[in-house]
């Protein structure tokens, strides 16, 4: 194939389909370089990747050798579905103001237009999936052209899809994300979880509104540049490859059931950790 090579990976669990995302793309993938390498970083490991989770709520779902642990995702949950970082987005205006660029949530609860209000492009996915459940048109977008054609950092997420199928008299909420760059060893496994959370929380809205019982579908996951930057190769190597040969797949993930309660647990610390950054 002439250009970046297009990689599809199907599975029944997140853990399982990042798993073999990431020893797909190290198979395939192509040497590329980008525009944060440092002198002396070698190219990194790229492919299109579409990672289809046929079951995105089936266990085991969270993976050990994500680079974090049960706490921080906890953390980004809490970060792309409630907004508790919201507060560290830079004013646009102040040339000196240096925090982000974006949140996920905001640019998916409350999209800024210059000169009209902010939209919740959540609520009306849930409200268009609800009174027409097998319309196209249900989505949500990030990119700001008037600011990320420009900005050094610009959103990595470019939109959600949804779309609701009738089977056997249930109702199951398909969802498609579409990043236009991913970091497949350091970020797509948080961004799915947190995700597939959304797309659950999205089906309990949409069965509120409509009356009727809406169950979470499949998860797709596309990524126009899915890649491990030269950087992170070392790590991702000894951290990542070498535990495949070691440890068997059950002893590689462990059960989200399992792990809720601590989880869960760990809200009021991380709401407080969040209120005191950007301080």
């Amino acid at each position: 194939m002439r250009g970046i090579p297009v990689l599809c990976v199907e599975a029944d669990c997140i853990a399982r389909g990042w798993e073999e995302s990431l020893i797909k793309l190290n198979r395939d993938g192509c040497q590329i370089r980008t525009q944060y390498d440092k002198a002396g970083d070698p190219p990194s490991r790229d492919s299109t990747m579409i990672i289809t989770i046929s079951d995105p709520w089936r266990e085991p779902m969270i993976h050990k050798d994500f680079p974090g642990g049960p706490l921080e995702l906890q953390e980004y949950v809490m970060e792309v579905c409630e907004g508790i970082k919201d507060h560290l987005i830079r004013n646009p205006e102040d040339p000196s103001d240096t925090r982000w660029e974006y949140t996920y949530h905001r640019r998916m609860f409350a999209y800024d237009v210059p000169g009209f209000d902010a939209i919740d492009q959540i609520e009306t996915m849930c409200r268009k999936l609800a009174e027409v459940p097998h319309t196209r048109r249900a989505q949500a977008v990030t990119w700001k052209v008037w600011e990320d054609n420009e900005c050094y950092d610009p959103a990595c997420l470019q939109s959600l899809w949804g779309r609701i199928t009738e089977e056997d008299g249930e109702w199951f909420l398909s969802l498609n994300a579409r990043f236009r760059s991913n970091d497949a060893y350091k970020a797509a496994f948080m961004n799915m979880f947190a995700l597939v959370q959304l797309q659950q929380k999205m089906a309990e809205s949409i069965s509120q509104i409509s009356g009727k019982t809406v169950k979470v579908g499949r998860y797709c996951h596309m990524a126009d540049s899915y890649h491990i930057y030269g950087s992170s190769l070392k790590e991702f190597e000894g951290r990542f490859l070498g535990a495949l040969n070691k440890r068997t797949f059950e002893q590689r993930t462990m059960r989200y059931e399992a792990m809720r309660d601590m989880m869960e647990q760990a809200r009021p610390a991380i709401l407080d950790k969040a209120r005191r950054l950007g301080r």
